[in-house]
């Protein structure tokens, strides 16, 4: 089988953990990257892979079988209407844009034309959660009374990073109202949320630390904690009750973080290969991405009016 050629807009945090995770690949590697940041451009020329200042160079040098969208997110719509005017399969960073209308715009122009689309949702192919996710759909927890994601980081991004994510909620979140639609099978109903008051460097319109609970359709509640600085690094897990049994799943945690990490986004890059070529797709589209979108959003509004 021949290797897949993944063009990658954009070479900046995200683009660089995509890197070292492919290098390891036998199915697909990066063999293409734009990147407007000529300090980048020059840290990403030991990679072996063509790098080019823009996405409009990138495309005319050809030699590329799709294309990993790594850009802002306020910049995800503007890159995929780019892509599927040239019928490039597009393998996209969450959430898709900043807004539901963004994410419903790209997957309907994708979906128009044709062209696959999976969207970055990586947390689907960590072997942890696939086997929670069976669990609870086989009953072995019995009905579920809450789901309760957290996701932890490190430290805080840029802020330039920030001032484009779209919030805490669109930023972080969208990876939690995703991942709870996904492991229970139910839609979001009302949510409330609230910011913590306490910050080590505020970040105007940007809380460092958010939580907010849900109902969900099917009577389940779904809890979702998201902090930007934790004392152990990047930390993720979800924990589940129900009536016949409780489970809890530390799936990103030291010392054992960046090989799941890492192994996710590999196994996202293959899956979507597969899906190019054919096979069902195993990963997030775009209207999952426009539901968790829609569900940060409204996490987003609470917080601005409570």
């Amino acid at each position: 089988m021949a290797i897949f050629k993944l063009g990658l807009a954009g070479g900046g945090r995200m683009g660089r953990n995509h890197l070292r995770a492919l290098a390891a690949s036998d199915v697909v590697r990066v063999s293409a990257i734009a990147e407007p940041m000529e300090a980048t451009r020059k840290a990403l020329a030991a990679t072996g892979a063509n790098v080019y200042p823009d996405l409009e160079s990138m495309l005319a040098g050809g030699q590329i079988d799709g294309v990993l969208v790594c850009v802002p997110s306020d910049q995800h719509l503007e890159t995929v209407r780019r892509l599927v005017a040239e019928k490039l399969p597009i393998l996209s960073e969450k959430p898709l844009g900043v807004t539901v209308a963004d994410a419903r715009e790209a997957s309907q122009l994708a979906a128009s034309a044709h062209v696959p689309l999976q969207v970055g949702f990586w947390r689907r192919f960590v072997p942890m959660l696939k086997r929670l996710r069976e669990r609870m759909a086989a009953g072995e927890l019995g009905g579920i009374y809450l789901v309760a994601c957290y996701q932890w980081d490190g430290q805080p991004p840029t802020e330039y990073f920030r001032t484009h994510s779209g919030g805490i909620f669109v930023d972080m979140g969208v990876h939690e109202f995703e991942q709870t639609r996904w492991l229970t099978g139910q839609e979001f109903g009302p949510i409330t949320a609230l910011a913590a008051g306490v910050a080590a460097e505020p970040s105007p319109g940007d809380p460092e630390s958010a939580q907010a609970i849900a109902e969900l359709s099917g009577g389940s509640t779904a809890l979702i904690s998201l902090g930007r600085r934790y004392p152990l690094g990047d930390v993720c897990k979800v924990e589940v009750f129900g009536t016949r049994d409780a489970a809890e799943c530390r799936f990103l945690w030291p010392p054992t973080a960046d090989a799941t990490f890492d192994d996710a986004l590999r196994a996202q890059a293959e899956s979507f290969v597969r899906h190019v070529g054919g096979a069902p797709r195993e990963g997030a589209g775009g209207e999952d991405a426009a539901a968790a979108l829609e569900a940060a959003q409204r996490a987003g509004t609470a917080i601005a009016t409570a």
